[in-house]
C-alpha cells in the first residue's frame, strides 16, 4: 500500500512538472498516468485504464505519406502534412505522416454517481503531434509562415487546437437516463460530432477534407468547431435524439456569441441529423504577408472575422457488411454585425495585428456535399471509398469564375480509398490514398492545382 502512494506522489509529480511547458508532449504525464493506473485496471469489467469510475484513454497515430505536390512536415499543426492541395503545396515529398485516421491525443474521464438515476460526469483531452512531442499549436505553424514566401513555407493550417492544454475537451456536467446530460465548459460543437457520425473516412485527416479542415465542422471556420465557455445539452428518447449548444462569447478566444440545434433519429439501419446554427464574431486566422512582417510582431496573425449562419443534413444506412454515407452542409458568411478592431488577443492567447472585417462585400456561399460507402471483408477488416465536393460563389464587387481572385466562384474536389485492419483491440493499420483537385476562385494563388497522396500508418489506442 505504501509503495502504492509512493508512485502516486511520484505520478503527481511528473504531472504537474509537465504543466509548466505549454508546447511539450508531456510525455511524463503519459507515463505517470498509465502507470498509475495500470496496477488497477484489473478493477474494471473491461480490459480499460479505469479505476473508481475514472478513465485514462489516447491514441497514437502515425504513418508515411507521399505527397505529388506537398509541403514539409510541421512540428506544430496537429495535422503535421496538408494532405489536401493548399495555396503552397510545392514539389512531391516523402515524409512522416501524423495522425492519418485519428488525432494523437491523451485524456481522462469519469462518472460519479449521485443517485441510481443522476450522475457527475466529466472529460478533459489533449491533443498532441506524435512526431515531435509537442502539442498540438495551429496557430503557432502559421506564425511559422509569416512572411515566408509560398515556395518556401512548411505545412500550417487555422484550428480550434491553439496550444491549449486541453485543447480537445474540457468539461464537466450531470448526466442522467431520463433528462438527458447537461455540461460546462469546452465542448466540441453537435455540428463536429455529426461530421465525425456522418464522415465515411470517421474524420481522417489524410483521406478526408470535411475531416482535415475544420472549415465544415465550424459552420464555416475551423476555430469554432470547439467551442470554449458554453453549454452544451443532449437527450435521447427511443428512436430520436436532439441537441442544443449555446456560447456566450465576450472572451478573448471567442468574442461572438454562438448557438447550434440537432434533431435527428436512427432507425432500422437508418440515420439522420439535421442542424442549424450560427457564429458570430467568426475568426479565421492566417499568416502575415510580407509587408506585413515589417511593421508587427513577428509571432503575429492576421485575422478575417465574419458572421456565419449554417444548416447541415446528413445521413447513414447500414445493411449486413455495407454502410452508405452522404450529407450536405450550406454556409453563409456575411460582414460581422458587431466589427472587432485591432489589436486584440485571440485563440491560444495569440495576438492579431491586422484584422479585416469587410471581406464579403456580398454573401459567401459555401456548398459541402459528400457521399461514401464502407464494406466489412471480415470483422477486423474494411474498406472505404469517398467522394467529397466544395462549390463557392462570387461574392466579390466583380462577379467572376476564374482563378483571377479567392472570390471568384470555384469548386474543390476530393475523391479517397482507404482500407483498415485490426491486430487486436488496440491497434490497427491502415493505408490509403486521396486525391485533391481545386479551381477558379479555390484555386487562386495556389503553385499548383491538384495532389495525390498514399499514405499508409498504425494507430494504437488505450
Amino acid at each position: 500500500m505504501n509503495s502504492a502512494i509512493m508512485r502516486c506522489d511520484r505520478d503527481a509529480f511528473y504531472l504537474a512538472s509537465a504543466t509548466r511547458s505549454r508546447n511539450s508532449l508531456f510525455v511524463p504525464v503519459m507515463i505517470a498516468a498509465a502507470t498509475m493506473f495500470s496496477h488497477v485496471a484489473v478493477a474494471a469489467d473491461d480490459d480499460s485504464l479505469t479505476w473508481n469510475g475514472i478513465t485514462v484513454y489516447g491514441v497514437y497515430d502515425i504513418g508515411v505519406a507521399y505527397q505529388t505536390h506537398g509541403t514539409p512536415l510541421s512540428q506544430d499543426w496537429m495535422v503535421g502534412l496538408e494532405y489536401l492541395i493548399s495555396k503552397n503545396s510545392n514539389k512531391s515529398i516523402t515524409s512522416v505522416a501524423p495522425n492519418g485516421l485519428s488525432q494523437s491525443r491523451f485524456g481522462i474521464k469519469g462518472t460519479e454517481e449521485i443517485t441510481d438515476r443522476l450522475s457527475f460526469v466529466f472529460n478533459a483531452e489533449m491533443a498532441f503531434d506524435p512526431q515531435s512531442g509537442n502539442l498540438a499549436d495551429a496557430l503557432k505553424s502559421l506564425t511559422h509562415n509569416n512572411g515566408v514566401p509560398l515556395a518556401n513555407q512548411t505545412s500550417a493550417g487555422d484550428s480550434s487546437l491553439a496550444g491549449q492544454f486541453f485543447s480537445r475537451q474540457a468539461y464537466a456536467g450531470l448526466s442522467s437516463p431520463d433528462f438527458g446530460t447537461l455540461t460546462f465548459g469546452r465542448h466540441n460543437t453537435l455540428l463536429l460530432d455529426n461530421i465525425i457520425k456522418y464522415d465515411p473516412m470517421g474524420g481522417s485527416y489524410a483521406f478526408s477534407i470535411i475531416g482535415l479542415s475544420g472549415t465544415t465542422a465550424g459552420m464555416g471556420d475551423t476555430e469554432d468547431a470547439r467551442l470554449d465557455n458554453s453549454v452544451k445539452y443532449v437527450y435521447s428518447y427511443d428512436i430520436f435524439h436532439a441537441g442544443a449548444l449555446y456560447q456566450f462569447g465576450k472572451t478573448d478566444s471567442s468574442p461572438g456569441e454562438a448557438w447550434q440545434g440537432d434533431v435527428g433519429f436512427d432507425y432500422a439501419g437508418f440515420s439522420v441529423d439535421g442542424l442549424y446554427g450560427r457564429k458570430k464574431d467568426a475568426i479565421a486566422a492566417a499568416s502575415l504577408s510580407a509587408a506585413q512582417v515589417t511593421t508587427l510582431p513577428i509571432d503575429s496573425l492576421a485575422a478575417t472575422i465574419s458572421d456565419n449562419t449554417s444548416y447541415t443534413l446528413d445521413g447513414s444506412y447500414t445493411a449486413g457488411p455495407y454502410k452508405a454515407f452522404v450529407g450536405y452542409e450550406h454556409i453563409k458568411y456575411e460582414n460581422p454585425s458587431l466589427p472587432i478592431t485591432a489589436p486584440f488577443s485571440g485563440l491560444g492567447g495569440y495576438y492579431f495585428g491586422v484584422v479585416n472585417n469587410n471581406a464579403f462585400p456580398t454573401p459567401k456561399i459555401l456548398q459541402v456535399s459528400w457521399a461514401g460507402l464502407k464494406y466489412q471483408l471480415t470483422k477486423d477488416w474494411d474498406i472505404t471509398g469517398a467522394v467529397y465536393r466544395y462549390d463557392q460563389n462570387s461574392y466579390g464587387l466583380v462577379h467572376c469564375s476564374n482563378a483571377s481572385a479567392a472570390t471568384c466562384s470555384g469548386s474543390e474536389g476530393v475523391y479517397s480509398l482507404m482500407t483498415d485492419y485490426r491486430w487486436t483491440k488496440r491497434l490497427d493499420t491502415y493505408a490509403g490514398v486521396m486525391f485533391s483537385k481545386v479551381s477558379d476562385g479555390l484555386a487562386s494563388g495556389f503553385l499548383h492545382t491538384a495532389t495525390a497522396d498514399p499514405m499508409i500508418g498504425f494507430r494504437f489506442k488505450f
